[in-house]
């Protein structure tokens, strides 16, 4: 994991660790991993996610230190950006947490609560907040059950769950044999739970830029200002 990223955008980092991937694995190794986004793009789960505009469901979930943390709960402090992570055996998970982390500042300036939501048991989710020094909440949603309530989980095509199995441990980490996953989404949910924005892409390696998530709480909190303001009274 990168200790900074203030130089480059999350994009340029993620590229570069797109171009090293592909400069040592072997070619049956990328075909397959490229069929496996492939097939998620063609499942129809951009039609199944929540979009701006919806609702955003409800949930209650455990942090790292065992407390339940729920979203009506945050959303009584202000906006709520959501994202998540496949889990810290991910190198591009890694390095959106990083960045999201630099920018946590901006977003707490901002009066927003940044929330990762991952599919590992506690403990492993724990490790990833420890190694990255993550200060944001991070949440265990074992089983996908928040994920699919978003819409955002699809099952692995089986070469893909076969190399997970034995480079990620997903079933280890994860504490189930479903070989399912969510998509590397981002939400920013008003405090009326109204979705805003969304980012949504079947290629896990690529993720919503942090400071594109910044500017959109500082666009939500100017216009709840403006809603707010008293009008002019004509004379």
């Amino acid at each position: 994991m990168v200790a900074s990223l203030s130089a480059e955008t999350l994009s340029s980092q993620l590229s570069a660790q797109q171009k090293e991937f592909l400069s040592k694995a072997p070619p049956e190794k990328v075909a397959s991993y490229q069929a496996g986004i492939d097939a998620v793009a063609q499942s129809g789960i951009y039609d199944r996610a929540k979009k701006a505009g919806d609702r955003a469901p409800d949930f209650t979930l455990k942090n790292a230190a065992g407390k339940e943390v729920s979203l009506p709960s945050l959303l009584k402090k202000g906006p709520v950006v959501l994202t998540w992570y496949r889990g810290g055996w991910c190198p591009y998970c890694n390095l959106t947490l990083a960045a999201l982390q630099e920018k946590l500042p901006e977003f707490q300036a901002a009066g927003a609560t940044l929330v990762a939501l991952t599919p590992e048991l506690p403990a492993f989710a724990e490790d990833t907040t420890k190694k990255g020094k993550i200060a944001f909440e991070v949440l265990s949603d074992v089983g996908n059950n928040v994920a699919r309530k978003y819409g955002i989980v699809f099952k692995m095509t089986p070469d893909v769950a076969e190399a997970m199995h034995k480079y990620a441990k997903t079933m280890e980490r994860n504490g189930d044999k479903s070989d399912e996953l969510p998509m590397a989404a981002a939400y920013v949910i008003a405090p009326d739970g109204e979705i805003t924005y969304v980012f949504l892409d079947a290629d896990y390696r690529l993720r919503a830029e942090p400071s594109r998530l910044v500017d959109e709480v500082k666009a939500q909190a100017n216009r709840t200002s403006t809603l707010q303001k008293p009008k002019a009274v004509k004379k």
